[in-house]
């Protein structure tokens, strides 16, 4: 289990994330690997970490497109978020491989929807889903996210929702803006005690989120985390 920092953001009120200095304009185009090209590599090994499904592999064939969530930050997160899973419907952004979402479920998510919008991408959630029986509680939307769901969406309000958003890295400088439009749009219609849950890079200005409220910030180089949970009202 991966141990908090005590140094990180701990839902400290009035305290926000400050600017990193980490990597500057040239590091952030290294970067652009994801999402912006093509290029397999070996198989990775991928698996459902906790849970009903732990231990089970999750197809990804390597392709540099997607950034899965390095296993040990999916750990990280779900031991942050543990108590908030059980009986949650999940909204995963991002889709990616359908590790997020499928992890929730193994943990007792009620249902998720995957949002997709490379195709061959889409196949390999769809695949994974398969593979866990679980297609009766997911649904896989292929296509642009920051469309989707500015079409009305019937998504249950039955339930707290948990809200997935690890997009390219690259995003947060280049459509900012959408992913905020995205992020402040679900936010308002989610249940109360609804749970946010944002994997950045570290050079990423956490300030530009502050206006949701307090969030709880960890590092785990080069990803930073970021949770926060919708109160009443």
């Amino acid at each position: 289990m991966a141990r908090p920092n005590p140094k990180k953001a701990q839902f400290v009120p009035g305290k926000s994330a400050k600017k990193s200095t980490s990597p500057g304009n040239a590091s952030r185009k290294a970067g652009r690997n994801v999402g912006s090209y093509s290029m397999e590599v070996d198989p990775v090994g991928l698996r459902i970490i906790g849970g009903k499904f732990r231990g089970s592999k999750l197809s990804y064939l390597g392709d540099r497109r997607l950034r899965p969530m390095k296993d040990r930050v999916r750990e990280a997160a779900f031991n942050l978020i543990h108590s908030y899973v059980k009986d949650s419907f999940v909204l995963d952004l991002f889709g990616g491989t359908g590790a997020l979402g499928l992890e929730a479920l193994s943990r007792g998510a009620v249902g998720a929807v995957f949002t997709e919008q490379h195709f061959p991408t889409v196949r390999i959630i769809r695949q994974n889903i398969a593979s866990l029986g679980l297609e009766a509680q997911a649904q896989v939307f292929a296509g642009d996210v920051f469309l989707h769901y500015k079409k009305e969406q019937a998504l249950p309000k039955d339930h707290p929702w948990l809200i997935f958003c690890s997009p390219p890295y690259f995003f947060f400088q280049e459509r900012l803006e959408d992913l905020l439009d995205l992020l402040n749009g679900l936010y308002a219609q989610a249940p109360s005690q609804s749970v946010l849950v944002v994997e950045s890079d570290t050079t990423f200005d956490w300030s530009a989120l502050e206006s949701f409220g307090q969030w709880d910030i960890r590092e785990y180089p080069p990803a930073v985390l970021g949770i926060l949970q919708k109160k009443e009202g």
